[in-house]
């Protein structure tokens, strides 16, 4: 048997996009809050007012606010995140759906704006503390474990609005206090930890990954910084609380090849690959890889770090290594090539050899045991693969039944990929918890009917539906994945 006895099987969602609720029980707003509705072709946008009182909006990924803007939510805007799929009040019904599956563990995020609603108060929001009391009494009432990530995409409005979110240091206290609080208040029912999700992905746009409205490089590098110190301290604080506890990052990675075996291909994939494994160097190993160094030298960005930063980066590695795997993609330096292909959103040109989802993501389970070789070659720490799956237009049929047998397909080769990667490779992995296990809000596109889920939500992106549950095809197929320890993939 290639999984271990206890192999952690489950699913993932983020507040954001699951939870709804976005103002009810005193919560404040968060980042994703003020995303608009997107699609394919539609681009997610920020709203803000501006210091001279105009309501404006701007694209999500590249946001480049102007000085002084405030951001919130206002009328004429449909954001997708204020009620998605209202798990705040489905949550005994949907854990109660996971545990028919057989869930072992179950991802999910706090969200910050719940616990600290501006981010920056010295208490914090007894109303959102009880809610997630709730949900993880839920979950271990079915046996199933929380694995509980601190920050996804949920930056409190509040900090962003008072002195730019992570760009300023002073927000590193602020995660620190909001950490405690409920490492404390969780003590002895949450084990897992992810500090920050995708914290790499802060590399394509400051908003989404740390509320900070801006591209300028020197403000991503300073807010990379303050995460990675913040997310050291969690480490240190978290054992602190519970020698027990295991803390683990969270990066958005995918295998990437170069289009051709031309050197110079070959040595861009390289350097395509810096930006996956920067965080993670960072995190795993405890210091700034020369590599990072070296560019931050050459654009002319101001890096320095004191005695006591050094030390708390090299105190606080994670104890495992978790990441996204959706997809892989090739990188070319021909011009006539960059030209004539869309890619896999915006990471690079088509691989011949691969089919595509619906959104262009390029289907490739083989890379997914190359990423678990790469990760575990490289760090020597467990791994989680925490998100995987294919997002799709279920059709609901007249009958009520969902036949998703495209997903299925892709989930028992991606999961054949990690039995091989164990099994034959050595690789030491802990758990699988394909992502949104059931149906919420893209993050990429605000979209609802880019769905992901085992279990079908009814809320449409016209905002009609009445939040139903169904089960999908791949509902009754995963039940059977984890009764057998993913050995019956039929």
């Amino acid at each position: 048997m290639a999984f271990k006895e206890g192999f952690l099987w489950g699913g993932a969602t983020a507040a954001n996009q699951y939870e709804g609720a976005w103002n009810i029980g005193n919560k404040g707003v968060s980042s994703a809050d003020c995303c608009t509705r997107g699609s394919r072709s539609e681009p997610r946008k920020v709203t803000y007012m501006t210091k001279e009182g105009e309501i404006k909006a701007d694209v999500m990924f590249g946001l480049d606010a102007p000085e002084g803007a405030q951001f919130g939510c206002f009328e004429g805007y449909d954001y997708p995140s204020h009620e998605a799929s209202d798990f705040y009040h489905h949550y005994k019904e949907d854990i109660a759906l996971m545990a028919e599956m057989g869930f072992k563990t179950f991802r999910m995020s706090i969200n910050w704006t719940r616990i600290y609603p501006l981010g920056y108060e010295e208490e914090p929001n007894e109303e959102g503390l009880k809610f997630y009391d709730d949900v993880f009494d839920e979950c271990l009432k079915y046996g199933i474990k929380p694995l509980v990530t601190l920050s996804h995409y949920e930056t409190p409005v509040g900090l962003t609005n008072k002195w730019g979110s992570w760009a300023d240091a002073r927000t590193i206290d602020c995660f620190a206090r909001y950490v405690e609080t409920v490492g404390n208040r969780y003590k002895g029912k949450v084990e897992y930890w992810l500090t920050f999700n995708e914290i790499n992905c802060l590399e394509f746009g400051g908003w989404m990954a740390a509320g900070v409205a801006s591209r300028d490089p020197q403000k991503i590098a300073d807010a990379g910084k303050h995460q990675l110190l913040a997310s050291a301290k969690a480490v240190q604080i978290l054992h602190e609380i519970d020698e027990n506890n295991k803390v683990g990052n969270m990066i958005g990675y995918g295998m990437i090849y170069p289009y051709t075996c031309n050197p110079k291909d070959v040595f861009q994939t390289w350097e395509k690959f810096k930006g996956s494994y920067f965080y993670c160097d960072v995190q795993a190993r405890g210091y700034y890889p020369s590599y990072k160094l070296k560019e931050y030298e050459q654009k002319g960005i101001q890096f320095s770090l004191t005695k006591e930063e050094k030390e708390l980066l090299k105190n606080g590695t994670v104890d495992f290594i978790s990441f996204s795997y959706y997809m892989s993609n090739c990188t070319s330096t021909d011009p006539k090539v960059l030209a004539d292909q869309g890619g896999n959103m915006m990471f690079g040109v088509k691989n011949p050899y691969l089919k595509a989802s619906d959104w262009g993501w390029q289907i490739d389970p083989i890379g997914l045991r190359l990423s678990l070789n790469y990760m575990y070659d490289r760090y020597q720490k467990p791994l989680m693969v925490v998100e995987n799956g294919l997002g799709a237009q279920d059709v609901l049929e007249a009958n009520g039944e969902i036949h998703d047998s495209y997903r299925i397909d892709y989930l028992r080769d991606h999961i054949q990929a990690m039995h091989d990667a164990v099994s034959l490779d050595g690789v030491e992995l802990w758990g699988f918890t394909p992502w949104g296990c059931i149906d919420l809000v893209s993050a990429s596109t605000g979209e609802m009917h880019k769905r992901y889920g085992f279990v079908y939500v009814d809320y449409q992106d016209d905002g009609t539906g009445n939040g139903n549950r169904i089960r999908k095809d791949s509902f009754y197929w995963y039940k059977k994945v984890i009764a057998s320890n993913g050995e019956d993939l039929k």
